[in-house]
């Protein structure tokens, strides 16, 4: 057992000001592994009275861009030392199989700092554009302000990284609130940042409970909201940033669909979806559960499904063997199960898996990996964000049919073609609307890449120059010259 007895507030670690605590469980085990303090409405005051004073008096906005840059390279460096120890933990805090934290947990935030930093050197700070009566403009970016930043469980690390670093290479201070449920990444988060040149009062890092997001997200001292969770909590947080006319970036929930063409080949697609629908074990935005097949084809699809899903080892997720682990919590495991159940209750049919628990597994909150077949669009189970290990199968008759059902959800998050006509594919996934896609693949995060949704799948981008542009406002000086 791990005891945390103090908050990172403005850069330094002090005392809580209430005896509030947070524990966190270990999916595997469902035994306690570690205990943090947590925040009240005062810590947070504190906060973002610090974040206040950093932007509207301290340096850190009005440094010139190329030394926060170096500032954020010495942050990248301090982080890849310790890319083991974060793999570890996030494993254990909530249940991601070793081989995923190493990947992607660990050391894709990493290669995320470093890109990041990349990009920041060539964005074009300001510019001067003749103006149309003769005189010269001015054009400058210039950071946005007190940034409000929500992170959920599923990523905790990446999201850290994706809302952290932008803004710091922006000239934002920010108020970072990480879920209650992965707080101990984000302490390891602001140890790095203790210990390196990010001024006082630049970063606060509060894990803390939805009552405390909203406390933050509400705060008449921020000027941005950086959310990334569930569409309903950001309809929320879009209705209280527009009472308040604070701007907002929105990352929300996913239905994704995997597209497979008719000339694609069944193992290469059952090989490429085990990672775009059950990456870190279906716990992600932008999981591809549905996998939209030719109706001709689909007994063919639907076999070499099964024998991926059948192959998956469930179990303890710091085996190395382990691809699918346990659910981050008890609640998680209910929800998906009784999706489930649902789907079953809705007619489509169980090909592989089920709502009971997988063999051998007598503790954790695991569910078994799950594919349904026969599945209708208008069915829960292919509409609704299930995260977890359970995918859907549902048939088309042409390629208008295909993108028809594709968008035939709310969410326009992520997607995926497959097909060995790279033109084709991309022919078909212009047709839908969803803000990113792979062709065959899943979308490989790409720190040059800008991330975010379409329709209720969000407001914004993450990473990317459209990433760093979330962070900046633009300030115009006109009567330059004639």
């Amino acid at each position: 057992m791990h005891e945390y007895s103090k908050l990172f507030v403005g850069g330094e670690w002090s005392a809580p000001s209430t005896g509030e605590t947070i524990e966190v469980i270990s999916p595997h085990t469902e035994q306690p592994i570690a205990r943090v303090v947590a925040p009240a409405p005062a810590d947070i005051d504190r906060a973002v009275a610090a974040a206040r004073r950093a932007f509207d008096e301290g340096p850190w906005p009005r440094i010139d861009p190329a030394e926060r840059i170096r500032i954020v390279r010495d942050l990248a460096r301090r982080y890849e030392e310790r890319v083991d120890e974060i793999a570890r933990i996030v494993t254990a805090e909530m249940g991601a199989p070793i081989t995923f934290s190493r990947s992607a947990h660990a050391r894709l935030p990493g290669v995320m700092m470093r890109a990041l930093a990349d990009l920041a050197e060539t964005y074009p700070w300001q510019e001067t554009r003749p103006g149309y009566y003769g005189t010269g403009i001015l054009v400058r970016s210039r950071p946005v302000g007190v940034v409000a930043a929500v992170t959920p469980w599923n990523m905790p690390m990446l999201m850290v990284v994706a809302k952290l670093v932008p803004a710091l290479l922006a000239g934002c201070t920010i108020v970072l609130k990480p879920s209650p449920e992965t707080p101990l990444d984000a302490h390891l988060m602001a140890e790095l940042l203790e210990q390196s040149e990010v001024p006082p009062g630049v970063v606060s890092i509060l894990p803390g409970d939805r009552a405390i997001g909203e406390y933050l997200v509400t705060h008449p001292g921020i000027d941005k909201v950086s959310f990334t969770g569930s569409t309903a909590a950001g309809r929320q947080v879009a209705t209280a940033c527009g009472a308040a006319l604070t701007r907002v970036g929105l990352e929300l929930g996913g239905k994704s669909a995997a597209v497979v063409l008719d000339d694609a080949d069944p193992a290469a697609v059952a090989a490429g979806v085990q990672v775009a629908g059950l990456m870190n074990s279906g716990q992600a935005c932008v999981a591809q559960t549905r996998i939209l097949v030719p109706r001709r084809r689909a007994p063919e699809f639907v076999d070499a499904l099964v024998a991926m899903v059948d192959g998956l080892a469930v179990g303890d997720p710091f085996d190395e063997d382990t691809r699918i682990g346990p659910m981050v919590s008890a609640r998680q495991r209910e929800r998906v199960r009784g999706y489930i159940e649902q789907g079953i209750g809705e007619g489509a049919r169980v090909v592989t898996g089920g709502a009971g628990t997988p063999a051998g597994m007598d503790r954790g909150w695991y569910v078994r990996p799950t594919l349904f077949a026969d599945v209708d669009s208008t069915m829960s189970i292919a509409q609704e964000e299930i995260f977890g290990p359970v995918l859907t199968v549902l048939q088309y008759t042409d390629i208008d049919d295909a993108v028809r059902l594709a968008d035939d959800t709310a969410y326009g998050l992520s997607g995926s073609v497959w097909t060995p006509d790279i033109d084709r594919g991309c022919a078909v996934a212009g047709r839908i609307r969803a803000g990113t896609f792979g062709i065959n693949q899943a979308y490989s995060m790409d720190p040059h890449a800008p991330f975010g949704g379409m329709k209720a799948s969000g407001i914004g981008r993450e990473f990317g120059r459209e990433g760093l542009a979330e962070y900046l406002e633009t300030q115009s000086i006109s009567g330059l010259g004639g």
